[in-house]
């Protein structure tokens, strides 16, 4: 049975990005530089009104494993596309990008594929706007017990928390993951996900997993409380790993006792935010993957990052393994 460096569970959405500007987004509607959850009738309005269209495979957990992937390593990705147009387009993507989409495309679902209309501003802010479609049906069904008892990591989207099955599903995979000797991990995703399951996120943090990512919005709603250091040392607390992006004000990672806060990478035009959490991850990821020092991944991290947000689209175009070896981290 193959084993995965890397098996990620998130939603399966095909990212369409256009660029527009500030009155655009006022006349159609669109909040600027925040993620809605838009309905069906609402998602073909939009896909009608974009112009320049960028589509990829997207998924904040699915960026970061082809992020992972792009490095050498041997990943997964778990999610739900239905078998349709954009579902054959996701799966065979992902497959072409060298990572094994472990659920073929389900025939007959009620809901169609899940998608996101991203429009992204001259000033790199981008307005995301999605329809979830058949991805969030994802349950423990849809995790192969033979891949999660075979990753060495376990990552897992927040986003997904928002059903029951789901987070059974989740609960199973890290299980799962654990029992193989490997760890499990989550992306926090969205301060409204901890507002909607702040129990079941807590409980899940503390029990199964063995570290977590999170922005400062997140880490700090983990505990309802604006003081991002206790917030911080209270996750901590109860992760072996804590990691929380910061945006311009760098990234702090606690392990134990030993803390690491770095800067952000050098002063760098945004042409599209889209994908920099996501791809922070991958590189902190392959750094825990390959046994690198938490500072070392906490660099990965931020180089990844950094990348991402000098071009469009949400998957890294650089060769970043040449780039960590330029900084002296591989």
């Amino acid at each position: 049975m193959k084993t995965y460096d890397l098996v990620g569970i998130g939603n399966a959405v095909v990212d369409v990005i256009s660029h527009s500007d500030d009155a655009f987004l006022d006349n159609m509607g669109i909040e600027k530089g925040i993620m809605q959850l838009i309905e069906q009738d609402r998602a073909e309005q939009l896909y009608g009104a974009m112009g320049d269209r960028l589509q990829t495979p997207g998924g904040a957990v699915a960026n970061t494993v082809a992020g992972v992937g792009a490095l050498g390593l041997n990943t997964a990705f778990i999610g739900r596309v239905r078998d349709d147009g954009l579902g054959q387009f996701y799966a065979d993507a992902m497959t072409d990008n060298g990572i094994d989409f472990v659920n073929p495309p389900v025939a007959g679902a009620d809901r169609p594929t899940s998608r996101s209309m991203i429009f992204v501003t001259p000033d790199g802010e981008r307005s995301m706007n999605t329809y979830l479609g058949v991805s969030t049906g994802l349950s423990s069904d849809d995790v192969p017990q033979d891949v999660a008892g075979n990753a060495k990591i376990m990552f897992l989207e927040g986003y997904l928390f928002d059903e029951d099955a789901g987070k059974t599903a989740f609960r199973e995979a890290a299980r799962a993951a654990k029992a193989g000797g490997g760890m499990a991990g989550i992306t926090i995703s969205d301060p409204f996900c901890v507002e909607r399951h702040r129990a079941d996120f807590l409980q899940m943090i503390e029990h199964e997993l063995d570290f977590v990512i999170g922005n400062e919005a997140e880490i700090k709603s983990l505990f309802q409380t604006e003081d991002l250091e206790d917030a911080m040392t209270r996750t901590s607390d109860i992760c072996p790993i804590m990691v929380c992006t910061r945006g311009g004000d760098g990234v702090t990672l606690i392990r134990g006792s030993e803390r690491v806060d770095l800067p952000a990478p050098e002063r760098i035009t945004p042409v599209d935010a889209t994908g920099a959490g996501d791809q922070f991850a991958a590189g902190f990821i392959y750094g825990l993957a390959t046994g690198q020092s938490l500072e070392t991944c906490g660099r990965m991290g931020n180089l990844c990052g950094a990348e991402v947000i000098a071009h469009v689209g949400p998957r890294p175009e650089a060769d970043m393994m040449a780039q960590f070896r330029a900084a002296g981290l591989v």
